[in-house]
């Protein structure tokens, strides 16, 4: 199973980074702020309609062809030229300028191929009257010339203002005024279950309707660990992406960006970027040309039951520090790997994925509050972000397998073998069976804690293990990854 980005074209790579422009940030908030009123005895943008079906059972459907009239037209369709790679030239040796050429006529040398340019499509929708949109990064990505046509025939070309590759979101503008917009609503207030609409241009067919449900929210995927993705059944396709998400008002409260599939094309799971982060996101490109973020400056895991019971936690939930940036903000704050963060400025942190997200979204400078789990006990640490800038904010790692007597054989590392891993104290596993085995550990591992106790003699291990209530938290050091592994003593 892949996730794929429901882009305009699956064969267009390449980055378009360059502030060309910017528009005022007083306009944008104009746009942007979300209308739920409605003119005396007109339809709201979606009605539900009840359908009788024998029986006498009414089912009651949503019916989106208001919300298509009035919005339709502030979606676009974006198509894109990206320059083709030279892959080869000719197989004569005398280019056709060459003085030698004439004498090689005839000869069965090829002709240089020409290149081809790749095409794409994507969508996008107008957020300014003036002619800003919002679309997806991946849709320009490379692009050459970007070219938008409204619904109404007109074409433009277009210039990219901004694009940020980690959220996936970009700005672009065209030269024109009086443009119909969206209404932006808010994606935070958006629930499970609530019918929602998509328009956009799948394989080029553009303004194309589709609708379902939000299937859930705050979804985290490979290579987006940045974005709470919107998870919804909605049929997108490429050609989909950068298109609206619409509520029930009439609000957009997503941008279309990529799909879960075994095929490529659309198999009941879509993504959405929530608009909140997507108007941050924009907001930033205006301004400054460039998106900020924060940065906590930890590796962190998800906790599982068995990594619970070996921290004494009453139940699994948090981010497991397994390691700490040295002279980042959590390690000038004292966090410590083994610490759990279970909260962010009072708001639960359930699993690890929910902290770069949190994260991601405060400007550097920003102190935060957090509420850490340690030595069986809750306490709270104070803060303060530096820049993410193109580095991780706090990326997560997971074991590679789950899994008295641990089946470890192990020695304290030599002073060489300290200097070379770059740590201090620690055993080296020398043979590993049983519990240990299942859960993953390899020679060659290096055992630095266990249940947050820094370890450097088989005594210091054989002491946490006896104290242990079932399970033990490993630290393990493998190569320059760190990460806890849960170890169930038998």
């Amino acid at each position: 199973m892949t996730v794929r980005k429901a882009i305009r074209n699956p064969l267009v790579a390449g980055v378009l980074g360059v502030v060309l422009g910017a528009a005022p940030l007083a306009a944008l908030y104009s746009v942007a702020a979300p209308t739920t009123a409605h003119a005396q005895g007109s339809p709201p943008p979606a009605a539900v309609t009840s359908a009788q079906p024998r029986g006498g059972v009414a089912v009651m459907l949503p019916d989106f062809t208001t919300l298509v009239k009035k919005f339709g037209p502030a979606v676009v369709n974006i198509r894109v030229i990206e320059k083709a790679q030279d892959e080869g030239g000719s197989d004569n040796p005398f280019g056709p300028n060459s003085p030698f050429a004439p004498f090689f006529r005839g000869f069965p040398f090829q002709a240089p191929p020409e290149e081809q340019p790749i095409r794409g499509e994507g969508s996008g929708f107008i957020i300014q009257p003036d002619g800003l949109i919002l679309t997806n990064a991946h849709v320009v990505e490379g692009a050459t010339r970007v070219t938008v046509q409204l619904t109404d025939r007109r074409e433009y070309t277009a210039k990219v203002i901004g694009e940020d590759k980690t959220s996936d979101v970009a700005l672009v503008k065209i030269p024109a005024n009086d443009l119909p917009t969206v209404n932006l609503g808010n994606s935070n207030s958006l629930q499970v279950g609530q019918w929602v609409l998509a328009i956009g241009a799948p394989f080029g067919f553009e303004n194309s309707a589709t609708a379902g449900i939000v299937s859930a929210k705050g979804r985290t995927l490979p290579d987006s660990g940045y974005v709470p993705f919107i998870q919804t059944d909605v049929p997108i396709n490429p050609g989909n992406s950068g298109g609206p998400l619409f509520n029930m008002q009439g609000q957009v409260v997503g941008i279309n960006s990529q799909i879960y599939s075994r095929t490529g094309g659309y198999m009941g799971v879509s993504f959405s970027i929530p608009i909140n982060v997507a108007m941050q996101v924009a907001h930033q490109l205006l301004t400054t040309g460039h998106v900020e973020r924060g940065k906590l400056g930890v590796v962190i895991q998800n906790v599982d039951q068995g990594l619970a019971d070996s921290f004494g936690l009453p139940q699994p939930e948090g981010a497991l520090v397994s390691s700490v940036e040295q002279d980042g903000p959590a390690a000038k704050a004292g966090i410590q790997p083994g610490d759990v963060i279970l909260s962010l400025d009072g708001q639960p942190i359930q699993t690890e994925s929910q902290l770069p997200v949190r994260i991601a979204t405060l400007m550097p400078g920003t102190t935060v509050h957090l509420t850490i789990w340690r030595n069986h006990a809750q306490r709270d640490v104070s803060v303060k972000l530096a820049s993410m800038g193109n580095e991780t904010v706090a990326s997560a790692e997971n074991p590679q397998q789950r899994g008295g007597s641990l089946g470890l054989a192990v020695r304290p590392l030599s002073a060489d073998e300290q200097q070379e891993t770059h740590t201090h104290g620690g055993l080296l596993v020398e043979g590993v069976t049983g519990p240990s085995e299942d859960a993953g550990i390899q020679p060659g591992d290096v055992v630095l804690a266990a249940n947050g106790q820094r370890v450097s003699t088989v005594e210091q291990l054989r002491s946490a293990v006896e104290k242990s209530r079932g399970h033990v938290a490993l630290l393990i050091q493998r190569g320059s990854t760190r990460i806890f592994v849960p170890v169930q003593v038998r």
